[in-house]
């Protein structure tokens, strides 16, 4: 089990230290944990975590050089997917996790008590990119959230610096709703860069 999660990561092109992985170790015990008593996840099995979690939500470095980016909000992050591994994996990172359950956030905040410079927000999208402090404030905005991309758009695009960059991560099939999502996107003041495909390493499992 030791080297799972380093070798896993090394095929994305991250190396992480040994107090990263206790990082990760920690964050996975819990997540296993507070599973038990809410529902955060389907999968806690630790090798599955690795794969589908930790390995998807660090997959983004095939799009964007992390160590460009300053602030990061994930919208709808769930039980911390995809900020809390790119915080962890990148601690430079200012990570906001903006989720509308406030268990979830209890959970999050359990798990963040050991980083710094991340904070969670609990309430919607769409009432916190009204908010000043929020709106037009991030480098990158992230979300691995079920909605359809022209909703997405919506609620994550005004959160985005000018310059700045929204990436959705999606499951494998993505044309249609990529399609279906331009002119969302134009009204946003955005434009759609990239699409990049790829397996998640060692899976047939499709992501955009």
């Amino acid at each position: 089990m030791d080297q799972i999660l380093k070798k896993s990561l090394e095929k994305i092109g991250i190396e992480i230290t040994d107090e990263q992985k206790e990082q990760f170790d920690t964050y996975h015990k819990l997540l296993e944990e507070w599973n038990k008593v809410m529902n955060l996840t389907g999968i806690t099995e630790y090798e599955e975590v690795v794969e589908k979690h930790y390995v998807d939500s660090l997959s983004i470095v095939k799009v964007m050089n992390m160590n460009h980016v300053d602030t990061v909000i994930d919208v709808g992050t769930g039980a911390g997917f995809p900020g809390l591994p790119l915080k962890i994996a990148f601690p430079h990172l200012k990570v906001t996790l903006l989720d509308s359950l406030n268990k979830r956030i209890k959970f999050l905040n359990t798990v963040i008590e050991e980083l710094e410079d991340i904070h969670t927000i609990h309430g919607r999208a769409e009432d916190y990119a009204k908010d000043a402090a929020y709106r037009e404030k991030y480098d990158l905005c992230v979300s691995r959230a079920v909605a359809n991309l022209a909703t997405l758009s919506e609620y994550c695009l005004p959160y985005v610096k000018v310059g700045g960059m929204f990436i959705p991560y999606k499951s494998g099939e993505i044309d249609e709703e990529v399609k279906g999502s331009k002119k969302a996107v134009k009204v946003l003041g955005g434009e759609i860069e990239d699409v990049v495909k790829f397996e998640l390493p060692g899976t047939d499992i499709g992501r955009s």
